[in-house]
């Protein structure tokens, strides 16, 4: 079985990142991303998707550090399925992606909400492997340190060329 997803596009809102009692940081937040095509009657149209972000570990605290509401970005990770009882007891259900590996797309000064000031950064995750208890990242015991900008040359995609 092969579960990848590949997305680009906008944050709908700044990322909300809470701590489990273990210490591993999770950050949740919504993107946006387009699709231009055109319709039976030639006409450009565009279609525009909604889809919940979670971050894991490191890379929680990295979008929660850097990213803002309209920060653009390039996320790869995994389908999943979230289910609960709402509290008037009825099942709800959504899809959502679990992020691997993000890559922040805007260029310095570019997004005028986001606080990211370097060359495109692209930080894999270091999700625990045996649920939200798990042992692995204590909370940190002050503010995060700024990371070490990974030497990654700036890209520029254009959402129309990308092939899949």
């Amino acid at each position: 079985m092969y579960n990848r997803v590949i997305l680009v596009g906008n944050l709908t809102r700044d990322v909300e990142i809470r701590y489990t009692p273990s210490g591993t940081a999770i950050g949740k937040v919504g993107i946006a991303t387009n699709r231009r095509f055109k319709n039976a009657q030639g006409e450009q149209q565009d279609e525009t998707m909604f889809i919940d972000l979670t971050f894991f570990g490191r890379t929680a605290e990295i979008a929660n550090q850097y990213l803002r509401k309209g920060s653009k970005v390039l996320v790869e990770g995994r389908l999943v399925l979230e289910q609960w009882t709402a509290q008037d007891g009825t099942k709800r259900s959504k899809h959502s992606v679990t992020v691997d590996n993000l890559q922040m797309l805007d260029r310095p000064g570019e997004n005028s909400g986001g606080g990211y000031g370097g060359q495109a950064g692209s930080y894999g995750n270091s999700q625990p492997t045996g649920g939200y208890d798990a042992p692995a990242q204590s909370a940190p015991a002050s503010a995060p340190q700024q990371p070490a900008q990974p030497s990654v040359p700036e890209i520029d995609i254009d959402e129309d060329e990308i092939p899949f």
